[in-house]
């Protein structure tokens, strides 16, 4: 009965591992979009094992009342929904310089510079069978050091993703 069991735990293991999609070694692409304006960053994405990968993200924002460049940092954990789809989530920061552009004449300019924040991430992406991956991700961002002249120091990032693997 143990031989039996085990050799039936062995077989579903393996089917299971079988079964499960992995992820691209590298994908370099777009991330496209922001809460209060547009943002666009050029995306790196790199496996760091099975079910893990970091990703930096290098980009500009333009809202209303800034234009800033970012530099993000996020490690995720993947997971396969079905099929060509996954879904991920994961943890990071970044940093950036912002330079302020207020419509009113007594707001003080003096507050443009070096920002430091951390984020989240949670996504949803689907993974062609060629190499071509699509995702949109949220990721909220809270300003840790150097958001005086934000509005607020919470922001909420939501973004589609174009990406080439290899």
């Amino acid at each position: 009965m143990k031989i039996t069991t085990l050799f039936a735990a062995l077989m579903l293991f393996a089917t299971a591992s079988l079964s499960a999609q992995s992820i691209s070694e590298h994908a370099l692409g777009l991330r496209l979009g922001d809460s209060d304006g547009f943002g666009a960053e050029i995306s790196y994405q790199k496996s760091i094992g099975q079910y893990h990968r970091a990703e930096f993200d290098l980009g500009w924002r333009d809202s209303r009342n800034f234009d800033a460049f970012k530099l993000t940092g996020v490690y995720q954990w993947v997971h396969q929904l079905d099929g060509n789809f996954n879904w991920y989530y994961g943890v990071g920061g970044g940093l950036g310089s912002v330079d302020f552009d207020y419509p009113d004449p007594d707001f003080d300019d003096d507050n443009d510079g070096l920002f430091v924040f951390a984020a989240g991430d949670i996504g949803i992406e689907y993974n062609f069978d060629i190499p071509l991956l699509l995702s949109l991700d949220f990721r909220p961002e809270i300003g840790l050091v150097g958001y005086d002249g934000f509005d607020n120091d919470f922001d909420f990032d939501i973004a589609l993703g174009i990406r080439y693997q290899f």
